[in-house]
């Protein structure tokens, strides 16, 4: 950025003579140039000294920040210090992922570039995923610098702009597309819908997955909506009110419930959310409490694109009893959103096409381990004799067994004999049995 040029010294130009300050009296300087008001001259050393300011302010950033690193064409799992994949590609040598580089062929939404979906972007961005559209109509507030990720100079910014100035930073290799608009809107929820179907990184393809980090349940009643209609999977996450607690979900309209098979009680009772709301009153946040969600999030994410391990349908986290409850839940026939009960329908026929693949169950034989001399187990009674002191069994109806049955207590009753006595002694059987 240039200074301002210097003032003409030129008789009648109307520009006040910088060679000497001019008293306030307006008299003619040297050069015959009408003399300026003090004002004037105050308020063109403003000028002059926000130039300045913004000169120095552009040289520490150019001094302060290195050139962004050229992008790497592949993914190489050489252990070097300059390759930023090397970490991620040994995921594939220890046999946890067979394809670490089939990320890069994947696109994901986030929708929320908050406390949550900030992290989220940030986290995919690192472990190299293909392409990134970020949703939030949101600027970046001192207020969120209890968070993760924004840092306070981007006040003001929007946070989809401040996430990707950051973002490509991080790594150049990624693909960003960034919409600064509320998506409950009319207008901003067709072209959200346009670019989840049309936004892959093959232009005209659906992303492959959408992620729910929003922060009220109109938004999230929009994108479970949209995805709906769609038929796309996505996964929601959230956490509480009082930031000990949250969730992430896998949502895949007509085989899992969705957000409004079984709605919050705001959502249930068209409440308007606006009005729960109170002056000076805010949420609490815990970065903490955001990073795990963030985590646990991505962790299902990863699991889901590169599929290895197990996807949870739900997952919640409670920090005070570090509690991690999972379940999964089932569609709802009576769903409010027509498209879900469409998207179930489609389920259902899908299943009956696919042919039932019967389960033969096989008795595993027993073999115990170091027996080299052919032992085997076996009862010391036999079926018979089993039978023969079990009692009678009851008449049950089809398809109920018994587990044992009480034995027959007269047929079991000892009978009581007497020994007869004998005409020897107890001193003369003893020496019998001595000399035995």
């Amino acid at each position: 950025m240039g200074t301002l040029p210097e003032a003409s010294a030129r008789a009648g130009d109307g520009v006040p003579c910088r060679s000497r300050k001019l008293p306030q009296t307006g008299e003619t300087c040297r050069c015959g140039v009408a003399g300026a008001t003090m004002a004037e001259l105050s308020r063109l050393e403003q000028l002059e000294r926000r130039v300045r300011e913004l000169e120095e302010e552009l040289a520490r950033e150019k001094g302060g920040r290195r050139a962004p690193r050229a992008r790497i064409e592949s993914m190489s799992p050489e252990v070097t210090d300059s390759n930023p994949y090397s970490r991620l590609m040994a995921l594939k040598r220890m046999g946890i992922v067979k394809d670490y580089e089939k990320i890069r062929t994947f696109t994901v939404a986030v929708v929320g570039v908050g406390g949550v979906g900030s992290v989220t972007a940030e986290m995919l961005t690192r472990c190299g995923i293909g392409k990134l559209l970020l949703f939030d109509y949101d600027k970046v507030e001192l207020a969120n610098m209890n968070r993760l990720f924004f840092q306070p100079h981007q006040a003001g910014l929007s946070k989809v702009q401040a996430a990707e100035h950051t973002l490509r930073n991080i790594n150049p290799d990624v693909q960003f597309e960034v919409h600064n608009y509320n998506i409950t809107t009319l207008d901003n929820f067709e072209h959200f819908m346009d670019r989840i179907s049309n936004g892959a990184l093959e232009e005209g393809k659906p992303v492959d997955l959408v992620l729910s980090c929003v922060d009220n349940f109109e938004a999230r009643m929009a994108i479970n909506t949209a995805c709906n209609e769609l038929g796309q999977i996505w996964m929601e996450s959230g956490v509480s009110e009082n930031a000990v607690s949250g969730h992430v979900q896998l949502i895949i309209p007509g085989e899992s419930a969705c957000f409004a098979c079984a709605p919050p009680l705001v959502v249930a009772e068209n409440i308007d959310e606006k009005t729960l709301k109170r002056e000076g009153v805010c949420a609490a946040s815990l970065p903490t409490t955001m990073g795990v969600v963030a985590g646990i999030l991505v962790q299902n994410v990863l699991k889901y694109l590169l599929n290895f391990g197990t996807v949870s349908y739900y997952l919640g986290y409670n920090a005070m009893q570090d509690f991690f409850p999972t379940m999964a839940m089932k569609p709802n026939p009576q769903c409010s959103d027509q498209n879900c009960r469409k998207q179930q329908e489609n389920y259902k026929k899908k299943e009956a096409a696919q042919p039932k693949q019967v389960v033969i169950e096989q008795e595993e034989e027993v073999v115990h381990e170091d027996n080299d001399w052919g032992i085997e187990l076996v009862s010391e009674i036999s079926e018979d004799e089993l039978k023969a002191a079990s009692g009678p069994v009851p008449e049950l109806p089809e398809g109920i067994t018994v587990a044992y049955t009480i034995p027959n207590k007269e047929e079991n009753l000892i009978t009581e004999e007497t020994v007869a006595d004998g005409e020897e002694s107890l001193e003369e059987l003893m020496a019998k049995m001595r000399n035995m």
